[in-house]
């Protein structure tokens, strides 16, 4: 990692935090966006999802929807998976994971795609009538959205995940249940991971700017800030809902 960490050349990066199901804010937070880029010189523009489009906030099909359609003109999409598409991901085969994946916003998923979501104390029985009528109501280009979803992207002196990273490995060798689900091992680390890690997943009233990390989940569902952080150059700034 370089003393200060920047972009490639001539590239502008805009990395949008956890959205969990609020389409309104993301296309707020879209429109900011399109205005920015429109602003500034001509550059090679990505728009990087950090994950956990799903679960809590109502609208979940609409976001992923909104993912796959409605970037700003002339943007390049890189989507991340976070821990939430990986419980949604697992429901459609595996009804072990509903019961957690309930408790943990599921259900608003499962009402965003016409499916009645089953209560958590719901018995096995109950549980796999959700699962078929959810793997009927899914359109398929959703489904392979869940499917070809990144764990990472790296650009320039910047690392983008759902989560973190396990310090002390490599970024090559990070295992995927810690780029998901790590936190406080994460959080808490002051070592420098060869790269400034951007993530979300761990909610923040503001975005926290630390030597190693970024973090940019502001609790969109609950708060109706959605956040990106935009780095272009040596420059970070952020936009917010």
């Amino acid at each position: 990692m370089t003393a200060v960490a920047t972009t490639p050349p001539d590239t502008r990066l805009y990395a949008v935090g956890d959205i969990h199901g609020r389409a309104d804010l993301l296309r707020r937070l879209l429109a900011q966006i399109a205005a920015d880029a429109a602003a500034r010189p001509p550059a090679f523009q990505q728009l990087i999802y950090l994950g956990d489009y799903v679960d809590r906030g109502p609208a979940s099909q609409e976001v992923i929807d909104i993912v796959l359609d409605e970037a700003p003109p002339g943007f390049e999409v890189v989507a991340l998976r976070g821990n939430h598409e990986e419980m949604m991901q697992r429901f459609l085969e595996d009804t072990g994971v509903a019961r957690t994946w309930m408790m943990n916003g599921g259900d608003a998923t499962l009402g965003s795609y016409g499916v009645e979501a089953p209560s958590v104390f719901a018995g096995t029985p109950i549980h796999r009538h959700a699962q078929a009528l959810f793997r009927t109501q899914l359109p398929l280009r959703h489904k392979e959205f869940l499917v070809n979803l990144a764990d990472t992207y790296a650009a320039g002196d910047y690392f983008f995940v759902h989560a973190g990273v396990r310090p002390g490995v490599p970024l090559p060798q990070q295992r995927g249940e810690d780029l998901r689900w790590i936190r406080d091992e994460f959080l808490g680390s002051k070592v420098n991971f060869g790269k400034i890690v951007v993530h979300g997943h761990s909610i923040e009233r503001e975005p926290v700017v630390r030597t190693n990390r970024i973090g940019i989940d502001t609790g969109a569902y609950a708060s109706d800030h959605l956040t990106c952080l935009v780095l272009e150059g040596t420059e970070r700034r952020f936009l917010q809902t």
